[in-house]
């Protein structure tokens, strides 16, 4: 079995079961991102975690093993930025953007942000380890439509 495989099963179970990752997440005392993004195959998860994973998503012994596994992180095409910043963006793409991908259509459903009617606020914000930066995204959801 392939962490893919994982992956695909969880998704069938998830959506069998009427699970929302948000509840999940909660289930399993995580962040809904870090959870999306664990049951996406981009974290690895702790014992515990795996064990309430599958014990929800009715994983078998081997999954949850591949569950633990330290995963091979980014889920999208490998066209790489060369600058830093750009490059720093990117593998937060690699790493978080099928969990965005998938949190959005979740909670909005089948659709897209906009980014021509769209906002983003960076901040630095100061801290004793060092300052951090917060990047706040707002963009309208765009629902694909049916003809």
């Amino acid at each position: 079995m392939t962490r893919q495989e994982v992956t695909d099963r969880i998704i069938e179970a998830k959506r069998r079961k009427g699970l929302s990752f948000k509840a999940l997440a909660e289930t399993m005392g995580r962040s809904e991102v870090w959870t999306t993004a664990a049951l996406l195959g981009q974290m690895g998860m702790g014992e515990a975690e795996a064990a309430t994973a599958s014990r929800l998503l009715d994983l078998d012994g081997e999954a949850q093993a591949l569950l633990r596994e330290c995963p091979s992180k980014g889920s999208l095409d490998p066209t790489v930025p060369v600058d830093p910043l750009l490059y720093r963006f990117y593998e937060i793409l690699q790493v978080y953007g099928t969990t965005l991908k998938a949190l959005i259509h979740e909670k909005c459903g089948d659709g897209i942000m906009s980014a021509i009617d769209f906002e983003m606020d960076i901040e630095r914000v100061a801290d004793p380890k060092g300052d951090r930066i917060k990047i706040t995204m707002n963009g309208k959801f765009l629902p694909y439509r049916v003809w």
